[in-house]
């Protein structure tokens, strides 16, 4: 659910109200349902577990996550969390830590608290789904456009097909403004955030992981016109009445009889609550529900749909979405219909993690062993300490609980030198924006693989919980698995080039592709910076070279076309410099902003992006600066200088227009 940008910016380099569209329910042809793939195998068999391993008891689990958890939400000053833990088919612990109320010291409370949980909401989204595919309303194959009341444009020669769209692969770019806003006056309906801005299709559809809200957004619409019912009814009546979910939620403002109920989200425990969120692509992330009702939805799943009497969707539907995956990459975690990998030890696990800008969420289900996990916080903390806490709690529990062996192997050290300098180099995020200025994230953001002496690589992105980048070992051909711990990195060939990669924590979503040499940061981010530096330093000693003229009563020695080629390219270094700052000031304003990344910003994009004309203008003037420079009787260090600050601001003029400053577009 978290915009991509405020992640990113916050890395410091590098996430309502329904109209029912066209009021009429769309039918298809019934369609029968596929067997579920077989599954791939992701390592050697599970070896029986040792003797001594803790067994999952409540009083044991309670025992471990009352050691860990209040330290680490103090440590990281995370206001509260609630944990639920199901077995067999019941709940075997829910447990609220901290506070849900800071200020009125409400402690959480794991039946009645609402925690939002971000894009776990897309698992009911993707339920849902499920649900009028058994029923033969929809087809998992079929062009989404047959369903929608308006069209995706065509690309690449194929339609985007609901598969796509629940495997993350329909090939859009990122869409970060109204995803989430604070303002709950101004909630846009589904349909118009939708209509709004289609974004670019930037891949070819089942290719490229590319996480999307804007997709599922999508398919929440879909379910609302093939439906007949508004998306919130819908999950209502369909989901939560029958699996007995009284505090949950998907309606924008929160209804009056759960407001009470609401936690608080704060940036860190000990500063100030923020705001209710909305998320306007509702069907991506606006789920507010207590840990006992997300303990009844986990059951449910792990029951291939049943809760009791209670059925939400048929065992060979749970089936088909929990063990259909969509294999891109070698080896690593993949995307399935709706959930995603997280396999440890050897053993399946199906999950989905969620963050809005204030709760960071997990939910796990280990399918086969009947064992699932859910924690939710209402802080990312300092340093963003929720990551971190809720990975290795996920890491701790599997290995306490589900332990297994998973074989390893090693390749010989010359061939694992050769593939790691081979994968060396830099790489953009396949989860990205394109077409607006937002795509200057992918010169500061790039990710920087390194091959290391010892035939290992690493790359900063990937970090261990110790904070630092973790070393990967190669075990088979472009396989490698992480030093010290159990995650997989793994690359795709073509044409004997690595063409993507991606690691378990990100694969089933998100992979890595090469950057173009056009854009890239390796050289253009220190060409930039040494552009910078040499306009700054030329606007500097303009007034600087005045002075010391005027204390020694020197005359400005330049005149005729050269006096006014020196006065007026130092003006435009002067504006180029302005309407940066303009620039940094913006993403400054966002980055501090959160939730406010909203329509509001529009004009001054707009006037960023008219103002970065200057740029062009400045790039001539230089040109023609240079010229009558070197057509005169100057010195050596005025004709250098005079180069410089052409390929100063044709550098600028470059990053402007490869990365969109000069764009008039304020979709974003």
């Amino acid at each position: 659910m978290y915009p991509q940008m405020y992640t990113v910016l916050r890395a410091g380099a590098i996430a309502a109200a329904v109209t029912a569209g066209g009021g009429r329910a769309w039918a298809q042809k019934p369609t029968r349902l596929p067997p579920p793939a077989p599954q791939v195998d992701q390592g050697s068999p599970v070896g029986p577990p040792p003797a001594t391993a803790p067994q999952l008891t409540r009083a044991d689990v309670e025992a471990w996550l009352d050691g860990y958890l209040p330290y680490a939400l103090q440590r990281g000053d995370i206001a509260g969390a609630v944990v639920v833990v199901v077995k067999d088919g019941a709940i075997l612990l829910e447990k609220g830590y901290g506070y849900a109320d800071v200020a009125r010291h409400l402690a959480v409370d794991p039946q009645r608290t609402l925690f939002r949980p971000g894009s776990v909401s897309k698992l009911f989204t993707w339920t849902a789904a499920m649900q009028l595919v058994e029923q033969g309303k929809l087809d998992l194959d079929h062009d989404v456009n047959e369903y929608l009341d308006f069209k995706i444009p065509p690309a690449f020669g194929k339609p985007i097909t609901l598969r796509n769209i629940m495997t993350h692969t329909p090939g859009f770019e990122e869409v970060d403004k109204n995803v989430i806003v604070s303002d709950s006056t101004r909630i846009e309906p589904l349909e118009a955030f939708l209509k709004d801005w289609t974004p670019h299709r930037i891949f070819p559809p089942g290719q490229v992981p590319a996480y999307s809200n804007y997709a599922t957004a999508l398919m929440g619409y879909v379910i609302q016109r093939v439906s007949g019912e508004r998306f919130e009814e819908y999950v209502e009546r369909h989901i939560f009445g029958p699996l007995g979910m009284e505090h949950a939620t998907f309606r924008q403002p929160l209804p009056d009889q759960l407001k009470k109920d609401m936690a608080r989200g704060y940036q860190v425990g000990s500063g100030e609550a923020k705001p209710y969120e909305v998320v306007i692509p509702a069907p991506a992330g606006s789920l507010a529900a207590s840990g006992h009702d997300m303990g009844r939805f986990m059951i449910a799943h792990l029951q291939n749909g049943r809760l009791g009497s209670a059925e939400i969707l048929k065992p060979e539907t749970a089936k088909l979405m929990h063990g259909t995956p969509l294999t891109i990459v070698p080896r690593v975690n993949r995307m399935l219909l709706g959930f995603y990998e997280t396999n440890r030890n050897g053993r399946r696990a199906i999950a989905h993690g969620g963050d809005t800008y204030w709760f960071h969420s997990d939910l796990h289900l280990f399918i086969d062993d009947g064992v699932g996990l859910f924690i939710s916080m209402n802080s990312p903390g300092k340093d963003g300490a929720a990551g971190p806490v809720r990975t290795n709690l996920f890491y701790q529990f599997a290995d306490r609980y589900l332990p297994g062996e998973t074989a390893d192997g090693r390749v010989d050290p010359k061939t694992a030198t050769e593939h790691a300098r081979l994968i060396a180099g830099h790489y953009d995020n396949s989860r990205r924006s394109q077409s607006s200025f937002l795509s200057i994230l992918g010169l500061i953001g790039d990710v920087k693989v390194t091959a290391n002496e010892d035939s290992t690589i690493s790359l900063p992105l990937l970090d261990g919980l110790n904070g630092e980048p973790k070393k990967w070992r190669e075990v088979s051909p472009f396989i490698w698995r992480e030093m010290e711990g159990k995650d997989w990195l793994a690359a795709k060939l073509e044409g004997g080039r690595v063409a993507m990669f991606t690691g378990d924590e990100i694969s089933p979503f998100m992979v890595f592709l090469p950057t173009p040499w056009w854009r890239a940061s390796v050289w253009l981010l220190p060409l930039l910076e040494f552009s910078l530096a040499a306009l700054l330093l030329t606007l500097l000693l303009w007034p600087t070279a005045a002075m010391v003229r005027r204390h020694y009563r020197v005359a400005f020695p330049l005149e005729g076309d050269q006096a006014s080629a020196h006065r007026l390219v130092r003006v435009a270094v002067a504006l180029t410099l302005l309407v940066l700052l303009g620039w940094v000031g913006l993403f400054s304003a966002i980055n501090s902003s959160g939730p406010a990344v909203s329509s509001r910003l529009d004009p001054w994009v707009w006037l960023l992006h008219l103002a970065s004309l200057v740029f062009i203008g400045a790039a001539v003037i230089a040109a023609w600066h240079c010229r009558i420079v070197w057509r005169g009787k100057r010195r050596w260090p005025a004709r250098l200088w005079s180069v410089v600050l052409v390929v100063s601001s044709v550098t600028v003029l470059w990053v402007a227009l490869v990365f969109k400053l000069i764009a008039f577009n304020v979709h974003f």
